[in-house]
């Protein structure tokens, strides 16, 4: 995993952020980490740059619960979006939800890649990042 995957975290929990850098570092894989507070950031972030694939992430690890606009409101407005980005993004909910409604709400989502619960663990991140190769 030599090239450099760009890394979108939209979640406004700033224990879960460092935690999940402090991860991301200890898994050795060369990433740029995008943060985002809400889901509103984010998807303004993408719409500016969504003809420039150089700026836009790789994967999104994406929480529900935020302020602003929470991340189904992101899916919603990421999913009109998406058929003009050209890039394959990569979106994984990152929720503390347990919820069983919360995550078959997410498989309404086309785009949504897999549901995970907190916490993010290194194993999986390595999956994932393996995926994107």
């Amino acid at each position: 995993m030599n090239s450099l995957k760009k890394i979108a975290l939209i979640d406004d929990d700033s224990t879960f952020v460092f935690l999940t850098k402090r991860m991301i570092k200890a898994a050795n894989v060369s990433t740029q980490l995008d943060e985002f507070k809400d889901g509103l950031q984010a998807i303004t972030f993408i719409k500016d740059n969504q003809n420039n694939s150089e700026l836009l992430p790789d994967v999104i690890f994406l929480d529900l619960s935020m302020p602003i606009m929470d991340g189904w409101e992101f899916l919603e407005e990421f999913t009109v979006l998406q058929p003009a980005i050209k890039k394959r993004i990569m979106l994984y909910i990152v929720s503390s939800s347990i919820s069983p409604h919360d995550i078959e709400r997410s498989r309404n989502f086309s785009v949504v890649s897999d549901f995970i619960i907190k916490p993010l663990n290194k194993e999986r991140f390595i999956q994932i990042m393996g995926d994107l190769s």
